[in-house]
């Protein structure tokens, strides 16, 4: 890490999964005995080692360590400040593997216990663990994996700036233990108090400086909120001889950027990416600080204008000279994936318009390189960032004149079902036939290995078409009869054809590319690749129907089509940034509008379309909440509405907090909602309390991203405060989250129990 007067490069985070995924098959071979504790820690040691060269080798003056983590960098804090509630058990000799691991995913046996609450870390598609704090919570410093990774990485011949996420930004994110109702931030005094003592131990390891995030600053902030960050820091800020770095992200400061500029910091990194706060950064930066510019995109996959970030860059150093700026990613690089090199079977043309975690740095070294030693060194990277940028514009592929004119042809009757719900609901219940409490799951089921391996076959030719079909149509046989066995009310045929709910989808889909490479990590060792939307969106064809058909045909209990619907694509997805998203969105609703219409052809008497990242898609700033949810909404609706009464529209939601958007979730006019619940105890129940739900509604009593099995026990004792809570009529019972990523050891048993547990009830209410 030079200390030379220049520009510096700097990294606030990189990727943690490894090139090829190491991280998720160390994790899975720990988890199934396959390696032991130290085996896993090898191998971690290793790629934490290949992350710190990659950033290296590529020239950056400033890399980040404790960005690594085993499941979550917040779980992380949470152990390293011991607040790890007494039911996982005693930390007195620190936080064993085993802890660790049963907050984040939950144990089975006799003495299992649950995990924490996962939920969504601010817009991203990343999940972090919830940490769970009492009122009378006491901290220490319990886990020193920040000091062991920076001097592991000394060791290795790489100065690093150790990162930690910031300890007000920790007590935002942390939720009351269950039961208990008071201010986290009230515990700041005793948290600081432990920052103090990590701040030190890094300083007696040879630290010179220390990254502190404090991302909760992009969010809306009360009076009182704003005292804690200043008292916090103004301890901090004398405690410690280290150069400490205020790192925020996602977002602008706004009415909080003068709060970041008076604390007692010695820099402050702004996210460029996300709105232009840097004149007025610079206007008011106060003496020997230094300002970190994020201007390389974090969290999109498109290569940068150079010349224009270049300029941006200029301008700060024109005021404040080469040394007090440093010029960085917007946020950790952990959102994109490693390397677009790797992308074999990317065309030549979409490829170039692409930089991922590799090409990011090089151009954060392309920018300190003009910077420093001007712009005729770096002009090579220039001029290649310059001619991906007009080969973008100018691309036949991009615009698709049917697609415009049908989006101009658009009016507002196209989003309204024919009649409201009440009148929908009798002529849906005597088509569909169901109990009260009706069973059924969210969509996928268990994907054997087999499953996977014909897959790969199939793709890469090693089997026909007619082989892997019967292969697939076999799978939905299997899981057919596996739910009637299980006593399901309502079926789905399985997805064993699909790898991923978006990716399936935008496979069919004109104007989206897919990597074979890309992926990026989601939480823990779950990983996934995003598509990247880069033209006009069309359906040329079905894409779901002739399965599904197929499966309706096997049994005589009602099945349903399972659709990604148009905002969990967009979100999940690297969106093209030459126009507004809104107008994104409309193209994909209307691509799988015309889904739903032949489902609904074909005789599918429900469709699901799911929106699990309605929520996530959410602003963080109020203020710009509004136009957000008016065009998610009419998006939803677009898709659905085209369906007659008879046929039921589904969705599913999870891993969020819907209560200050309920009023929204309302809106979409689905027949059934499924949300997630089992985790957070059926605690997001309370806003149905304040606000009476309309519809239909069925909150998740089996917690899938765990490897536990609850009891039936369990699962009806969520299911008595859900009816409390929930109109009986309007109660269904459903697991969580899709299944794919279990076993069917495990959900065999759990979705028995289940429906078990959907027994009890009726047998109690009815």
């Amino acid at each position: 890490m030079s200390n030379a007067t220049r520009v510096r490069s700097a990294t606030i985070g990189y990727p943690r999964i490894g090139r090829n995924r190491e991280l998720k098959d160390a994790l899975e071979d720990f988890w199934s005995d396959d390696i032991d504790k130290r085996k896993l820690q090898d191998r971690c040691r290793e790629l934490r080692h290949q992350r710190w060269t990659n950033q290296d080798e590529a020239g950056i003056d400033v890399i980040p360590s404790n960005d690594f983590s085993l499941y979550d960098h917040v779980l992380d804090t949470a152990c390293m400040v011991g607040a790890v509630p007494e039911r996982y058990g005693s930390i007195d000799d620190g936080v064993s593997l085993e802890t660790y691991f049963a907050m984040a995913r939950g144990s089975s046996g006799d003495d299992g216990v649950e995990a924490l609450e996962m939920t969504k870390w601010f817009d991203t598609n990343y999940h972090y663990i919830v940490p769970e704090l009492d009122p009378d919570q006491s901290f220490e410093y319990v886990s020193d994996k920040v000091r062991r990774e920076f001097e592991e990485a000394r060791d290795a011949g790489i100065e690093t700036r150790p990162t930690l996420l910031g300890p007000v930004s920790f007590l935002q994110l942390a939720k009351p233990a269950p039961g208990t109702e008071f201010a986290t931030l009230d515990l700041v005094d005793d948290l600081v108090d432990v920052y103090e003592d990590v701040l030190a131990d890094l300083e007696e390891a040879g630290a010179e400086s220390v990254q502190l995030e404090e991302p909760c600053l992009v969010l809306d902030q009360s009076d009182e909120a704003r005292e804690v960050y200043r008292t916090a820091y103004e301890t901090l800020g004398t405690s410690t001889e280290l150069t400490t770095t205020l790192t925020t992200y996602f977002g602008e400061l706004r009415e909080n950027l003068e709060l970041a500029l008076d604390l007692p910091v010695d820099g402050l990194h702004l996210d460029l990416t996300r709105g232009d706060e840097l004149e007025e950064a610079v206007e008011h930066l106060g003496d020997g600080q230094h300002l970190s510019l994020g201007l390389v995109d974090s969290r999109n996959v498109w290569r940068a204008d150079l010349s224009a970030l270049y300029q941006r860059l200029e301008s700060a150093t024109d005021v404040l000279g080469d040394d007090r700026v440093d010029v960085a990613t917007s946020s950790s690089l952990m959102y994109v994936p490693i390397d677009v090199e790797r992308e074999d079977e990317l065309d030549d043309e979409v490829r170039s318009w692409l930089a991922f975690a590799e090409q990011k740095l090089d151009e954060l070294d392309a920018l300190a390189t003009a910077a420093n030693e001007g712009p005729s060194e770096a002009r090579d990277a220039f001029d290649r960032a310059t001619s991906a940028r007009e080969s973008r514009q100018q691309s036949r592929r991009v615009i698709n004149d049917d697609v415009r004119e049908r989006l101009d042809e658009l009016d507002d009757e196209m989003a309204e079902r024919d009649s409201d719900f009440a009148t929908r609901r009798p002529k849906q219940a005597d088509q569909l036939d169901l109990p009260t409490f009706p069973t059924t799951v969210i969509g996928s089921f268990p994907q054997r290995s087999e499953v996977r391996s014909k897959r790969a076959a199939y793709k890469r030719g090693d089997i026909d078409r007619d082989e892997y079909e019967s292969f697939i149509a076999s799978e939905i046989d299997r899981t057919l009869e596996a739910q009637e066995e299980m006593g399901l009310d309502m079926l789905v045929h399985g997805e064993s054809e699909r790898s991923d709910m978006v990716e399936y989808f935008g496979q069919q889909l004109s104007g989206f590319a897919f990597t074979n490479k890309g992926w990026v990590q989601s939480y823990g060792s779950r990983c996934v690749r995003p598509p990247i939307i880069y033209g006009d969106v069309e359906r040329d064809e079905p894409m779901t129907v002739d399965w599904v058909t197929y499966a309706d045909e096997q049994t005589d209990r009602p099945v349903k089509g399972i659709l990604t619907g148009p905002i969990t694509m967009l979100q999940w997805s690297f969106v093209r940034d030459d126009q507004p998203r809104a107008q994104t969105a409309r193209q994909l609703a209307l691509a799988i509008r015309d889904e739903v219409a032949d489902l609904e052809e074909a005789g599918i008497p429900a469709i699901q379309v799911d929106e699990p990242a309605i929520r996530e898609g959410l602003p963080l700033r109020e203020s710009d909440w509004d136009d957000y949810l008016d065009w998610a909404v009419e998006s939803f609706k677009l898709t659905t509405a085209v369906v007659d009464d008879e046929t039921q529209v589904q969705t599913h939601m999870c891993y969020s907090d819907f209560a200050d958007i309920i009023e929204s979730v309302a809106a979409l006019d689905a027949d059934a909602l499924f949300i997630e619940a089992s985790r957070s105890d059926m605690e997001l129940l309370q806003v149905f309390e304040e606000f009476e739900y309309p519809n239909d509604i069925g909150p998740g009593v089996y917690d899938i991203h765990s490897p536990r099995v609850p009891s039936a026990g369990n699962m009806f004792e969520l299911l008595e405060k859900a009816s409390d809570v929930v109109e009986r009529e309007k109660l269904w019972v459903v697991p969580d989250c899709g299944l794919k990523t279990r076993n069917w050891d495990e959900v065999k048993p759990s979705l028995s129990r289940m429906v078990e547990a959907a027994e009890r009830l009726r047998e109690e209410y009815t």
